[in-house]
């Protein structure tokens, strides 16, 4: 690993403080979304559909990011994209109707599906090869440091003032990461796209990365795990009468933070499975743990597995994908990581959901630990294959070399 390849250029400095910004106004509405649906005489679906509708409308964008990225360019697509969260926070603002809320999670789910991708795409195009897990990990602190802070800051505004306060922070959120942005230059090399490549592609190579399908699965398994942690934690506490719920994503998000400062270490030195399976067993055990959970004890204990699982599992998944295509593919591959990302988060919340509604929110995380155990035997039996297949070829190098 080259050392001297400098990571924490401006650029990659001011994109993950604004990526952190983008993300401070989704995760600031993702617990309390739901509440605010609930007081407006919404359902447990209806909670299920809001995580629903507002990641397949980020899927379906994806597939048009690379004509996006041609027409205008990966810094104006990527401006567009937060411009579009911007107005999406704003009018929340002005609708009580749960119709048309779901309507603007369409919307927001439009531009965080635009910033999401670019974000990441740039990303990658800037940071030193032998240094991408590393550098991928360090960008997702942005997100984290916001992930920390703005969920139980979304439930302070909320109880202490109002929904409009809250929806108000949000939409300064996006401005602040708008304008920012806006002044951030990148070489012409970051912003040109082989449109000839893209012409020859066929239908499928231009939504997915084919060549990394498995690891795609694995990431919509995690997504459904997560899913289940995001959107139902909150109702969870509420439900077994655990006060300062807020409490479990500061917790949560201080142990992404500080897994993440040796994750990608390990990634870049040693490869992805000394991270991704470590990760997927914390977040089994962390998954068993909520459901359980009856106490602050067991909330916050819970959140300290799920921490450092995420941490380890998100960044690795992103980079292993990222790290088998070739540069002119790793929008398409950022495409697919967030789709399968959020078809899990997606999917899994209107199924939990509509499980919360029959069963209960702590029995949410059972199923959750169990989508887990899915992820582990597929990963393992992925690796004894892969080891198997090296194997193969060295004996034959052996033959033949006798």
């Amino acid at each position: 690993m080259n050392k001297t390849e400098k990571l924490w250029t401006t650029n990659f400095t001011a994109l993950t403080i604004t990526n952190g910004l983008l993300f401070a106004g989704f995760h600031g509405l993702l617990p309390t979304l739901p509440i605010y649906v609930l007081q407006q005489g919404g359902t447990n679906v209806q909670i299920g559909l809001l995580a629903g509708i507002f990641t397949f409308s980020a899927i379906i964008i994806r597939f048009f990011t690379n004509t996006g990225i041609t027409k205008f360019g990966k810094k104006n697509f990527l401006l567009l994209g937060i411009f579009i969260c911007l107005i999406s926070a704003l009018c929340y603002n002005f609708i009580g109707e749960v119709n048309h809320i779901l309507y603007i999670r369409v919307l927001h789910g439009i531009g965080f599906g635009i910033a999401t991708t670019l974000y990441a795409t740039i990303i990658a195009d800037i940071v030193p090869a032998s240094r991408r897990g590393e550098g991928i990990g360090y960008f997702g602190l942005g997100t984290t440091f916001m992930m920390a802070f703005t969920p139980a800051t979304g439930i302070w505004i909320i109880d202490n003032f109002s929904f409009s306060a809250l929806f108000i922070v949000a939409a300064v959120c996006q401005s602040f990461a708008l304008i920012w942005t806006f002044f951030c230059k990148f070489k012409s090399s970051t912003l040109s796209t082989d449109v000839k490549q893209q012409v020859k592609n066929s239908l499928l190579d231009r939504i997915v990365e084919t060549r990394a399908l498995f690891q795609a699965f694995l990431t919509l398994l995690f997504g459904a795990c997560v899913g289940g942690l995001l959107s139902f934690v909150a109702l969870l506490a509420r439900e077994v009468h655990i006060q300062n719920a807020g409490y479990f994503f500061l917790v949560c998000t201080a142990c992404v933070f500080l897994s993440r400062l040796f994750t990608g270490k390990i990634f870049d030195a040693k490869g992805h499975a000394w991270v991704i399976m470590p990760g997927a067993i914390l977040l089994t055990l962390g998954s068993l743990l909520l459901s359980q959970t009856t106490t602050i004890t067991l909330l916050l204990s819970s959140a300290i597995l799920y921490g450092f699982g995420i941490g380890a599992t998100m960044p690795a998944l992103q980079t292993w994908i990222i790290n088998i295509v070739p540069a002119d593919r790793r929008s398409i591959a950022s495409a697919t990581f967030y789709n399968f990302m959020d078809i899990g988060v997606g999917g899994g919340s209107i199924i939990l959901g509509i499980l919360a509604g029959k069963t209960g929110y702590a029995s949410v995380y059972f199923y959750s630990a169990a989508i887990m155990v899915i992820f582990m035997i597929s990963y393992g039996c992925y690796i004894l294959q892969h080891k198997s297949s090296i194997s193969t070829a060295n004996a034959l190098q052996t033959d033949q070399d006798n």
